[in-house]
């Protein structure tokens, strides 16, 4: 029998009809991948009876269950090239992360799973080109999803588009109790499950929650994810080990928020360190691209001036003050010096460019985004400034922002280092809305601006050897479903002369 024939009867053994032990699909909260590579990649699922059932258990029983898992070249598994089976634990919630290796690059595969004689539904999902090669990328950015404000139908729309890869980039849930957010636009259009997020039980729950939505489950399943967090997987604008709320206990909180991310997201088994959380990572895209995902909370100094937005915090201009952290920032100034890729794309939480909210004299600055940690990012942009085609990829604002990045801010012959690409919220702040005088007025305030957009969305990009060209992709409304999504806005950026 040839290694092609083993694999299949393998895997039919594996996935033949069995006896249903479960009450009910264990597969209600989707599957996933993530962090491909040129060999590889990462499989997900969890198993959940009832999402929303058994203390965070999601209605499993106590006990561990075996999961089998089949990658294919084709849509109807006809040709299985990977298959095994892995143990969900339920000291795990039933997690499953499956590190897949030894693959060829460069090609697109399907997977499913199966547990106790049910099937999971199938992901798309694909390695990443070989390391000499510039294959065109297509990828989508996207952040901010509360639940209550609005339904996820730019998930939807995204996944529709295909993308080669998502890069997510924060507040994937929302740790508020029921209505302990308003939305911009006042509306509420779901609840929250019960209570503020502050044991691994509520974690896990707001997380089956959120997965349990189908629009997310299909944007999960349409492409490879890079994904990191912001604050609200753990709490409104934490820093490193400061609760902005002055919560008892903060430091077991952030542990138990990262361990339900962790068991939840399609990471890799390695991520989780004891009470840490590693996103911080690269990833490479043949010799076309390299993402440099960061950490912008886990490391940093509280913010100055007791947070918020305000004006005359001389604090925040402080040398001393840093948002990355001393490890995280020699790693990044070592990868982006030493980066052979032609593009750098670094996918980070906050707003970078500076951004003056008050329009006329005087200066207000968010000082929980970079403009709170000036002298770091001045450090940042000068090491982006020697690599080759710097972009930076952020999520956070509920915005769209396409921004040029300077040294100096205030100076207008300040040479750009790189452009930023500010994505939207999916469902953050509720229906989006177009204010054009309010716009115009900060546009002209924000000279390194030169597109906002207040409505919902995401990203969509397509990534060449010659050029990056973004789509700014807007809904007119999320308090309803079906919303459809149109190109509001199209930027081109060209590679540098030379790289």
């Amino acid at each position: 029998m040839d290694r092609r024939s083993f694999l299949a009867t393998a895997a039919a053994g594996l996935f033949a009809p069995r006896a249903r032990t479960l009450r009910a699909d264990p597969f209600t909260l989707g599957v996933a991948s993530g962090d491909p590579s040129a060999d590889g990649f990462v499989l997900w699922t969890r198993l959940a009876v009832d999402p929303l059932g058994g203390a965070g258990r999601g209605g499993m029983p106590p006990r561990d269950v075996e999961v089998g898992w089949q990658l294919a070249a084709d849509e109807r598994f006809s040709k299985i090239v990977r298959s095994g089976t892995v143990t969900a634990r339920a000291r795990d919630a039933h997690s499953v992360h499956v590190e897949v290796e030894g693959l060829d690059p460069g090609r697109e595969y399907f997977y499913r799973f199966r547990a106790e004689g049910r099937v999971s539904p199938e992901g798309r999902t694909r390695t990443a080109p070989a390391a000499h090669a510039e294959t065109p990328l297509t990828f989508a950015v996207a952040a901010c999803a509360h639940f209550e404000h609005g339904y996820y139908t730019a998930y939807r729309r995204l996944a529709e588009q295909e993308p080669d890869l998502v890069v997510f980039l924060g507040d994937y849930l929302y740790e508020y109790a029921p209505g302990g957010y308003t939305a911009l636009s006042g509306k509420r259009v779901r609840t929250h499950t019960p209570g503020k997020c502050a044991t691994l039980a509520d974690y896990r729950l707001r997380h089956a929650q959120y997965k349990s939505d189908r629009d997310l489950q299909a944007a999960h399943a349409a492409a490879p994810w890079l994904a990191a967090f912001d604050d609200h997987e753990v709490e409104n604008n934490w820093a490193g080990p400061v609760s902005s709320t002055g919560a008892p206990a903060f430091a077991a909180r952030r542990a138990a928020a990262f361990r339900a991310y962790y068991e939840n997201m399609p990471l890799r088994r390695g991520s989780l360190r004891g009470a840490a959380l590693r996103v911080n990572r690269r990833v490479s895209w043949g010799a076309l691209a390299r993402f440099h995902l960061l950490d912008t909370r886990q490391f940093r100094d509280d913010q100055a001036c007791r947070d918020g937005v305000r004006s005359g915090c001389d604090e925040r201009l402080s040398t001393r003050r840093t948002l990355l952290g001393d490890r995280q920032w020699r790693w990044l100034e070592e990868g982006l010096r030493d980066s052979p890729a032609r593009w750098n794309l670094l996918g980070q939480q906050i707003m970078m460019a500076h951004r003056d909210y008050r329009t006329g004299p005087g200066r207000e600055v968010n000082l929980d985004s970079w403009d709170g940690y000036a002298a770091e990012r001045t450090r940042v942009l000068d090491a982006m400034s020697r690599t080759a085609n710097p972009v930076v990829l952020t999520g956070d604002a509920h915005m769209h922002h396409l921004a040029d990045l300077k040294t100096d801010f205030d100076d207008p012959d300040s040479p750009v280092v790189a452009r930023e690409l500010v994505a939207t919220s999916i469902a953050s702040d509720g229906d989006g809305y177009r204010d054009r005088r309010w716009i115009a007025d900060s546009l002209a305030e924000n000279p390194h601006l030169s597109y906002l957009d207040q409505r919902r969305g995401y990203l969509m990009a397509r990534l060449t050897g010659d050029g990056l060209t973004v789509d700014f992709r807007t809904l007119e409304y999320v308090s309803r479903r079906g919303a459809p999504a149109r190109t509001a806005h199209r930027a081109t950026i060209p590679a540098a002369p030379g790289t």
